[in-house]
């Protein structure tokens, strides 16, 4: 099983965006694909507020836009939405400890914290902060385009 970071949901979304083709063909993949796959709910309100926002995008995203894009995803039948659960604070807590996290990586560590009270073992990424939460497993979406390998 594999969870979908907020980035690849936005490079999927927004044309405009490099990796754009790379995203969309990694997301259609796992959508019409028969093995579980997971977006985390913290990524979806992330997705959200980024793609909606005036400073990030010019213009924006319609909450409508952005509302039916998710909705065609979550509408993958392999596809779940993982919430927290009764031990997500424990694993918040363990997460935050393990890894130091701090400042926005409390965001991130919250991504690793709900893959771990899910048995959610790998990420599918563009953000490298994802490899100081062990033993999550970062799978950048770079690295999946035939044309160049991860960045340093």
């Amino acid at each position: 099983m594999i969870a979908v970071d907020t980035n690849v949901l936005i490079y999927a979304h927004r044309a405009e965006m490099e990796l754009h083709g790379t995203a969309k063909e990694q997301l259609v993949t796992l959508a019409e694909g028969d093995e579980p796959w997971v977006v985390p709910v913290f990524c979806i309100t992330e997705f959200l507020r980024v793609v909606t926002h005036t400073r990030v995008f010019n213009p924006p995203s319609t909450a409508s836009e952005a509302l039916d894009f998710l909705d065609g995803l979550l509408a993958s039948p392999s596809c779940t939405v993982a919430n927290p659960e009764t031990a997500f604070m424990n694993r918040l807590d363990a997460v935050v400890r393990e890894s130091r996290a701090r400042g926005n990586l409390i965001f991130d560590a919250q991504v690793a914290a709900l893959c771990r009270e899910h048995g959610i073992p790998t990420i599918l990424t563009n953000d490298r902060d994802f490899e100081r939460f062990k033993p999550l497993r970062a799978v950048y979406l770079e690295s999946t385009a035939n044309t160049r390998g991860p960045s340093p």
